[in-house]
């Protein structure tokens, strides 16, 4: 069963079934949620990673004189928010 692909954003499985839940077996239903708490229950962890890069960014941030570098450290903090907010849902859904 290749229902999960790799995001490389957020770096992890995420499912992509080819038809509704339901229509699965229930083996396969389990299955699928087996293999999906697996992934979900590591979020968490990367979630506290990118909150280290963000904090690492905004003390590199707070110290910066250059306005173009300010601007690109605001970025990539952005994205790495982003990101996290994104594996948030990820990890709320069931």
């Amino acid at each position: 069963m290749n229902l999960f692909i790799y995001d490389k954003r957020l770096r992890i499985h995420v499912p992509h079934l080819q038809k509704p839940f339901e229509e699965y077996t229930q083996k396969e239903q389990d299955e699928i949620l087996l293999h999906w708490e697996s992934i979900r229950g590591n979020i968490p962890d990367k979630i506290k990673e990118l909150e280290s890069k963000i904090q690492l960014k905004q003390q590199l941030l707070y110290e910066e004189e250059n306005f173009q570098t300010s601007c690109q450290l605001n970025e990539e903090i952005a994205e790495l928010a982003s990101i996290i907010n994104d594996l948030w849902i990820w990890y709320r859904m069931p």
